[in-house]
This record gives C-alpha cells, structure tokens and sequence, in this order.
C-alpha cells in the first residue's frame, strides 16, 4: 500500500468512529492473546467488529476476538482492542499499528498495552506478569519498521527518541498496586523481545535472545510501543508469561498455543485489577 492510500485510509477508518461514537477516549488499550477478559471491566460498552470498520485489519489468530469497544473502565472513557493484528498474519508493520495512529487522531494520550510471552529469563515462572521496562525490536532491527516510508509529519517527528519509551512513574505505581492487592509475588520486570513468528523459538535462538538481554519473547507490542511514541503518547505495557522458552536440546516439551491462550485466565483477578487501577492513574496524571 503506498503513502497517500494508507493515510487516506487512515482518516477515513477514524472518521468513521467519529461519526459512530459519541465517547471520547482518554486511554487506549490493546488487549493480547488470551487476555480480551480485560474488557469485562468496560461499562456502556459500544462494540464494533473489526470487518466493521473501513480499511480496518481483521484478526485472525485464537484468542484474539476482533471487536473494538469504547465505554468506560472507573468513570474514565477508553478505547480498547479486543485483539491485535500481528507481522506473521500477512500485515505490514503499517497496518499492525493502525489502531495506535487512530488513538492518537481521537485526543487518546496513554496506552495500556498487554501480550503474552515466552520466559528466557531463569527466575521467571508462568503466570508472572512481567511489566515491560524496555524492549528490543528484532523485526525492527531487521528494517520492519512502521515508520519507514515517508513521515507522517502531522503525528510526530521524523526521528523519534525511545530512551524512554515506557512509563517509569506507572511501572513504579503498578509495583505498588501489587502489593495492595497482594499479587506482587507475581510481578516481574524486564525486557521485552519482538520476533516476527509465527514459529516458536529455536533452542540456539533462544540462547542469543538471552544473551543480548531480553527477559520475555513475543510477536508483537515493540512497533504499537514505537509509533505511539512517535504519536507522543505515554506507554505502560505487560506481558503475561505463558510459557518457558526452550533451550535444553534435550527438552522435549513444546510451546502449546491452546495453553498458552488459557494462562491469563488464571490470573484474571490480578490482571482486572491492575488494568483497572493503571487507567485511573493514567487519567489522573493527563
């Protein structure tokens, strides 16, 4: 897709939430595999299907829904993807962070974005939920970036910085969420790795993932992280770990995407909360 078809896309898919919706969102949210429970804690809730919407992409993998709703999570109005679009179901890296660019065009300022992730770092159990303090785009690395192409001026600038991509003030408030609501056994903190998949990893790539620092490995959240940045917006991201990855040769286990999307079930109490109580904060400090 060229430039002016993407951005002529893009206005017409928001325009169209525009003259659908009458809330106006404050916080974005992206819910990942597994967990679209998080929307339970929407109230008036006003639900689009992604094929709905013009231009918008559908997504196709389990455990990811498809619906964008808009309400409101403790009086704050939100909008929130009930499910993602990834690089490995066709996508370009453009289309995959459509929705961040149309948050930005409503007035949205923070996003809340959640994944759920493999363990390479020892200490990590599943069920933790790791709080993202910084990531390593490997599809990025590799030159799939989406902000390639010609800038879109209007969002942000041609070079952005991302030194300081992720909120440390509400990675500091969701620690102490943990502890009043005695989950911070299960908190974590680390780096994030974006593959492109849809395999899992290699047993020698996970030793390299490892070994240049990442904690938890995905497909996505690194390019919505990115362009919201560029779209100037403050981000706290987190990934539910699902699975260890393997990197025993003799291991002969094997990542199950059925388990994997039922984990964050069982931290559904956990999770709710810390959504709930991280959207507050986030309209607190607009």
């Amino acid at each position: 897709m060229n430039h002016d078809d993407y951005n002529s896309n893009l206005y017409e898919s928001t325009k169209y939430l525009l003259d659908n919706v009458k809330i106006k969102p404050k916080i974005g949210i992206i819910c990942g595999t597994g967990l679209g429970f998080l929307t339970d804690e929407i109230q008036e809730q006003i639900i689009f299907p992604y094929q709905s919407i013009p231009h918008f992409p559908v997504s196709t993998t389990k455990g990811h829904l498809g619906n964008l709703i808009f309400g409101y999570i403790a009086g704050v109005p939100v909008m929130c993807l009930q499910g993602r679009f990834h690089f490995f179901e066709g996508y370009s890296p453009q289309e995959c962070v459509l929705p961040i660019r149309m948050m930005k065009l409503l007035g949205i300022t923070h996003v809340l974005i959640s994944n759920s992730a493999g363990a390479l770092n020892p200490k990590f159990q599943i069920g933790n939920i790791m709080l993202i303090k910084d990531h390593i785009n490997m599809l990025g690395i590799a030159g799939f970036n989406p902000l390639c192409g010609p800038n879109l001026d209007s969002l942000g600038p041609r070079f952005p910085c991302m030194n300081e991509a992720y909120c440390t003030q509400l990675i500091k408030y969701a620690r102490k969420v943990a502890e009043e609501e005695n989950f911070s056994n299960n908190i974590c903190e680390g780096v994030y790795g974006c593959v492109s998949g849809p395999n899992y990893e290699t047993a020698a790539e996970v030793k390299m993932l490892r070994m240049v620092g990442i904690d938890a490995v995905g497909m996505s959240t690194a390019h919505e992280v990115l362009t919201a940045k560029h779209c100037n917006m403050t981000v706290f991201a987190f990934s539910i770990i699902t699975n260890i990855c393997i990197s025993n040769y003799d291991d002969k286990k094997h990542p199950d995407h059925e388990v994997i999307n039922s984990i964050a079930e069982t931290k559904k109490h956990a999770l709710r909360k810390l959504v709930t109580k991280i959207v507050q904060r986030m309209d607190e400090s607009r």
